[in-house]
């Protein structure tokens, strides 16, 4: 399969705040809130739900196309994204701005506070897919990221248009899209992915249930948390993966983008939806346990030991037949 990801590509400034922001918030004043926290490090990393999506598809071992705007200042990313597998030629570059930034803080219990500066990233509306696929030979599926909201929409529309299957992946967008903004990027989507959180969010702010949303997307996968993930169909029963055994929980920055980079190779392999739902649990823990979300290494025997642990040996044979 040649799979295009779309969306954010940015540089994360990362910092950890050693209390809780749970203590910090005074319930009778949440409607002024005027809080400074005091960091403990800062963590400059490479960033973006596109990019490291694509970085960890790269990693194991596929070309994902990545597709969105990043600024003047892309020369070292690009040549970072090239050497880990990405195909970058279809990045449009800003003249003007700089790639976009993403500023998070996180807590002693992992919960977090993030600020995202769009920059170049307001230039992705710019780009058609169709230019993408005549580069590449053509495309069979999309994933449609958090992005430009102008840009979710159009890369949206036009695989309605050129009927190329797309997943829809709202992420960090959801909060600032209204219903009939969410309805139009998910109807029709084959892949529809969202955290446990997000998923309330969507059938809030759309109105519809599960049921009208399972009648409108091909799949539905809800990430869980340290409890795996759930695939959902309609008319059939759900498909639950959970996660292997952590060696350590250091940052669970970019630990979703991880999943989906995990189960769109699987699905680029062609194994079963159980099968690259356990890909993508298995990358998502190895982000968890680093600092950064594309500082990772992929040691592929290290990765069959751990990924047969956790799913058996023939799960892991079915792998180990693409991964090598």
């Amino acid at each position: 399969m040649r799979i295009a990801v779309t969306g954010s590509i940015a540089t994360d400034h990362l910092m950890t705040f050693p209390g809780r922001f749970a203590d910090q918030f005074v319930a009778d004043q949440l409607h002024a809130v005027s809080l400074s926290f005091l960091v403990d490090n800062l963590d400059v990393r490479r960033g973006g739900v596109a990019a490291n999506i694509a970085f960890g598809m790269g990693q194991l071992g596929g070309r994902p196309v990545l597709v969105g705007a990043a600024g003047f200042d892309f020369d070292e990313y690009r040549a970072w994204l090239d050497r880990h597998g990405v195909d970058t030629g279809s990045v449009r570059i800003s003249e003007v701005l700089h790639t976009a930034r993403f500023v998070c803080t996180t807590d002693k219990d992992h919960n977090q506070i993030g600020s995202f500066y769009t920059g170049a990233m307001s230039e992705a509306r710019q780009i058609e897919l169709k230019a993408v696929a005549d580069r590449v030979g053509g495309l069979d599926l999309v994933l449609i990221g958090a992005d430009d909201p102008e840009a979710m929409l159009r890369h949206t529309e036009e695989c309605r248009a050129r009927e190329i299957p797309f997943a829809a992946d709202f992420s960090q967008q959801i909060a600032r899209m209204d219903g009939d903004e969410i309805r139009t990027l998910m109807d029709g989507a084959t892949y529809l992915f969202s955290n446990e959180y997000e998923k309330g969010l969507i059938e809030s702010k759309t109105g519809w249930t599960e049921e009208e949303i399972l009648g409108r997307v091909g799949h539905r996968i809800t990430t869980l948390g340290s409890r795996g993930v759930r695939i959902e169909r309609a008319g059939e029963d759900p498909i639950e993966v959970g996660c292997p055994e952590e060696e350590a929980k250091v940052d669970p920055t970019g630990v979703g983008d991880a999943f989906r980079a995990g189960f769109l190779t699987g699905l680029g392999w062609g194994v079963s939806l159980e099968r690259a739902a356990q890909v993508g649990c298995m990358l998502a823990t190895l982000v968890i346990e680093t600092l950064g979300t594309q500082e990772y290494t992929l040691r592929r025997a290290h990765f069959m030991d751990r990924f047969t642990k956790a799913y058996g040996d023939e799960a892991a044979a079915e792998v180990q037949a693409h991964l090598a």
